[in-house]
């Protein structure tokens, strides 16, 4: 399988407000970078949507170092939160309904389709492709401001 390095952020100006994502797709000395956003929405909600639509980008199953800077995103998978809202009906052990389950039954069905290992990264921080990652949430985030 081909091996895949992907950085992925989402911001948004107000929570909920115009948000934006963004994600770099590394393959060998090949790099794509993707960015979209919406005129009404959540910080998380963009966090997932960049997750979601760097791992859809990849056309054949692969092996895929995932980066990202929202616990969220990385606790919700790596902890298994997102599985057990999933399997309880999307409620939350609190008995709360989860959010986003549209987008964390898609991410999940990705994360089952590739290999994907995970890890947390500081924002805003030295990071190269993470602070990049935010460049093109806010700049997306920034298109939807009235």
């Amino acid at each position: 399988m081909k091996q895949v390095t992907i950085y992925t952020d989402g911001a948004c100006s107000g929570n909920p407000g115009p948000g934006g994502w963004g994600a770099i797709l590394m393959y060998g000395s090949h790099k794509k970078e993707l960015s979209g956003g919406e005129a009404q929405t959540t910080n998380n909600r963009m966090e997932l949507t960049g997750a979601i639509t760097a791992l859809a980008a990849l056309k054949e199953p692969c092996i895929v170092e995932l980066y990202s800077d929202s616990k969220y995103v990385i606790d919700g998978l790596e902890k298994g939160w997102a599985k057990g809202w999933r399997a309880r009906g999307w409620v939350k052990s609190d008995k709360k309904p989860a959010l986003n389950p549209d987008l964390w039954g898609r991410l999940l069905e990705l994360c089952e389709y590739h290999t994907v290992h995970l890890h947390w990264v500081k924002g805003h921080a030295d990071n190269p492709c993470n602070n990049r990652c935010d460049e093109l949430a806010v700049a997306e985030s920034q298109r939807y401001k009235g």
